[in-house]
Parts: C-alpha cells; structure tokens; sequence
C-alpha cells in the first residue's frame, strides 16, 4: 500500500481544499485503497483532522463534572462543597450554571460603573 510521491502531493492537495471523510471516501474509491489508508497516509503527512464529537444539539459534549466545576467557580466556592450535585439532571446543571455566570457577569459589571 505504498504511495508515490506524486499521489501523496495529490492527496493532500485534494484533501487539504475539502478537509471531511467524504473526501477521504472519494480518495479511497479513486485510488482503490481502504478509508484508513487514505487517513493513515494523511495523518502521516500532518494534514489529517479528526472528526470533533458533536451531541445533538450540534454543540461539543460536557461531561456533568465539568457544569459542575464552572458552577463552584462561578460560585467562588470549592468543588467540594458540592459534592452530590453531578447527580442531578444535566439541563437542570446546565440552567444553575448559566444563572451562577449571569449572576456573576452582573456583579463584575456593577462593579464596572461604580
């Protein structure tokens, strides 16, 4: 599964203008290697970009631990205090969350005017 140096210049020319697994797929078909191929050679010149995770809603995933460590921050507290509290729904973290950071965006901008 070797690659002259005039498919690899291609290939990345190809993929670097439209950087997605279609493109990867029609590379495969159009040089009659498999999809990982395509990618591993891509990855081995540098320019292969890995598909980010999306949930969804579309946005990048949060893990419960994490609203609830932007929550003890936004809170000034220790994430210690709060021990329990990844047990709850996560649009029920998500909304606490969002009014901890509204209620300290507030705060900073009273402070802005005084």
């Amino acid at each position: 599964m070797n690659y002259t140096e005039e498919q690899t210049r291609k290939l990345v020319e190809q993929y670097k203008s439209k950087p997605s697994m279609l493109t990867v797929e029609d590379l495969a078909i159009a040089y009659g290697k498999s999809p990982k191929s395509i990618i591993g050679k891509l990855s081995r010149e540098g320019v292969y970009e890995r598909a980010v995770y999306k949930n969804k809603s579309g946005e990048l995933p949060v893990t419960k631990a994490e609203i609830v460590s932007n929550i003890a921050e936004n809170l000034g507290l220790e994430i210690e205090h709060l021990n329990g509290l990844e047990k709850a729904p996560k649009s029920t973290l998500k909304e606490l969350e969002a009014a901890t950071g509204a209620q300290q965006d507030q705060g900073e901008e009273g402070e802005d005017h005084a």
